[in-house]
């Protein structure tokens, strides 16, 4: 039997070319988040990239070559621009894999999503913050955004869209997660992903987290994986977490849970999260954080390592993306984890997780700062050579792997042998 793939690096350099690029098409969107990074206003921006400027950052996406970065099309709401489709249609035609990232409005129809298909379109992401109406629709700011979004996430799914399921883990969504990962796994979706909230945009108003708190989620999003497959948005330290259970699991060990992963655990169980058949293969998170494999267009064309990092690193109005990405002072420096202070500096982790560099800048302005959210002390896991043994295992291929289904070539670190 093969090694089973524990954390997957893309199969390209990421000094190189991202492996992910999110375009903000625009910042209007008629939602009034309370997490929104973008600040969403209700019209457009009269900044942002018209129809000849958007296809320009398509060509400049295009530039990295084949296989192209994955490119996700986002806002505010995308479906509030007339040329969506147009824009999907055109990405396509150049080679790039396009995916869409709507709100929970009106626009959200059958319709709207056949026309998204047929333009090229292989996957969507939506936003699901609550297992309810009440409390979906609460965190949204409008009513109805909750059942929009299940009327259109059962619509992509019959009309053969891949579907994501994005869930921003706040104060309020906590003891909220087991019920929400039950109806997720109900409804079906590709991938579910518990985005650890970031201190940008309306977010900054928003009760923080324990870094205890984040470690338990982490735990439990890495148990959800037996079922669903499942990720993390700026929760890097989830792949340390699936290095150490691995390991642990090799010895016939388990974690010492803390208190809310004993809660939802226990909630889990009474709504049978993990009854009946297990997946074959757990999906393994893909090792790409902030400007290493990961790229975020603003809507007027500014360049940042992501979305939840309010720096520039350029303007693709004026220079090549590809030379923002490869030779940018920013780009360059958050590829090295060699420069991380603080905890994140110190940890052995550093080089396959290194923290989260939105959130560090989030909370100190230092975007080489340690993550608050961690609560891993460096040198504190046991099984330091087991932990050796996996991630040095960089350079193996396996271009047949079947658990990522937006790139099907990666190298990998291998699920070592079970422990005498």
């Amino acid at each position: 039997m093969r090694p089973t793939t524990v954390v997957r690096r893309p199969r390209h350099s990421v000094s190189e070319r991202p492996f992910i690029v999110i375009w903000e098409a625009t910042r209007a969107c008629p939602l009034a988040c309370l997490h929104c990074r973008a600040e969403a206003q209700t019209a457009r921006h009269p900044g942002e990239a018209d129809g000849a400027g958007a296809r320009r950052v398509m060509d400049r996406i295009a530039d990295f070559g084949r296989p192209s970065p994955l490119f996700v099309i986002t806002g505010g709401d995308p479906f509030q621009r007339a040329d969506l489709t147009e824009l999907i249609a055109y990405g396509t035609s150049l080679g790039l894999r396009v995916a869409v990232s709507p709100s929970g409005t009106p626009t959200l129809t059958r319709a709207n999503l056949a026309a998204v298909r047929d333009a090229g379109a292989v996957a969507l992401s939506l936003s699901l913050d609550g297992s309810t109406a009440e409390r979906h629709d609460a965190f949204r700011g409008v009513p109805g955004v909750f059942d929009r979004t299940l009327e259109g996430w059962r619509a992509a799914r019959e009309l053969g869209l891949k579907v994501q399921v994005n869930t921003t883990v706040t104060r309020e969504s906590l003891e909220d997660l087991a019920d929400i990962a039950a109806l997720v796994k109900r409804e079906g979706a590709m991938l579910w992903s518990g985005f650890v909230l970031v201190p940008t945009g309306r977010g900054e108003q928003l009760a923080r987290l324990t870094p205890a708190e984040v470690e338990d989620v982490l735990h439990f999003l890495y148990d959800c994986g037996s079922v669903m497959a499942t990720k993390t948005t700026e929760g890097h330290h989830f792949r340390r977490v699936a290095l150490q259970r691995t390991v642990l699991a090799a010895r016939g060990e388990r974690p010492e849970p803390g208190p809310l992963h004993e809660r939802l655990t226990a909630r889990a169980a009474e709504l049978g999260l993990f009854d009946g058949e297990r997946r074959p293969v757990r999906r393994p998170p893909m090792d790409v954080s902030s400007g290493r494999g990961f790229v975020f267009i603003s809507h007027t064309g500014e360049v940042h390592p992501s979305g939840f990092l309010p720096v520039s690193a350029g303007n693709v109005k004026d220079r090549p993306l590809t030379e923002i990405y490869r030779e940018s002072e920013l780009f360059v420096r958050l590829r090295d984890p060699s420069l991380l202070r603080g905890k994140c500096g110190a940890c052995e982790f550093k080089a396959v997780c290194g923290g989260s560099r939105s959130r560090a800048y989030g909370f100190t302005r230092d975007v080489l700062e340690e993550d608050p959210y961690c609560v891993y002390e460096p040198g504190g896991f046991p099984y330091q050579e087991d932990i050796r043994a996996l991630t040095d295992l960089t350079d193996l291929t396996d271009p047949t792997d079947p658990t990522d289904p937006t790139d099907p070539t990666e190298r990998t670190m291998r699920r070592p042998p079970a422990v005498p």
